[in-house]
Parts: C-alpha cells; sequence; structure tokens
C-alpha cells in the first residue's frame, strides 16, 4: 500500500471509529481473562485448601474445574474476539479500503 492511501484511511473517521471500538472490545476482553486469571492465583495463595476441598464425593478438587473454567474462557474469549472481527470490523475495513482506493 502506498503512503497516500494510508494516510487517506488513517484520517477516515469510520476507521477511527473502528480502531476504537476493536481496541475498547479487546482491552475489555483481556480485562475480564486477566481478572479472572488473578483471581484465581489469589485464591491459590490465599485460601489455597478451598480449591483442594473434594467436589462431592468425588476424589477431584475443586481446583480443577475451576481451572478448566478459565482455559474455557480463555478460549471463549478468542473465538468471540475472532466472530466479532470476522463479522463486523473486517467488513467495514474492506468497504474504507475499497472507497480509499479508487
Amino acid at each position: 500500500m502506498d503512503e497516500e492511501l494510508l494516510e487517506r484511511v488513517a484520517r477516515d473517521p469510520r476507521y477511527i471509529r473502528l480502531v476504537r471500538e476493536r481496541a475498547r472490545f479487546a482491552w475489555t476482553l483481556s480485562a475480564i481473562v486477566v481478572t479472572a486469571f488473578a483471581a484465581f492465583i489469589l485464591v491459590i495463595a490465599l485460601d489455597k485448601p478451598l480449591l483442594a476441598t473434594p467436589v462431592g464425593d468425588l476424589v477431584m478438587s475443586w481446583g480443577i474445574p475451576v481451572g478448566l473454567a478459565l482455559i474455557v474462557l480463555a478460549i471463549a474469549s478468542i473465538a468471540l474476539f475472532t466472530t466479532r472481527a470476522n463479522r463486523r470490523f473486517d467488513p467495514v475495513m474492506a468497504e474504507i479500503l475499497a472507497e480509499h482506493a479508487q
């Protein structure tokens, strides 16, 4: 891409909104995942017996399903961002590029 095209796209109000929306969404998802992981680590550090408590009559402790839930949360946040990027962000960006490439 040439510099002139990049400058025109960077000044486009739709592009500026798109970048802000995408960043806000990414930071929100990141904050949710980081907060969940930090809470898990704090529980391990401050109340280890809580996660070592057995689940009902099973041999498994609560640490295992909570840890798995954190992994699922991380994967779900990636899937959510990818889906939104493919359905919302990419088409808008393609429209902006097509308009400015003319």
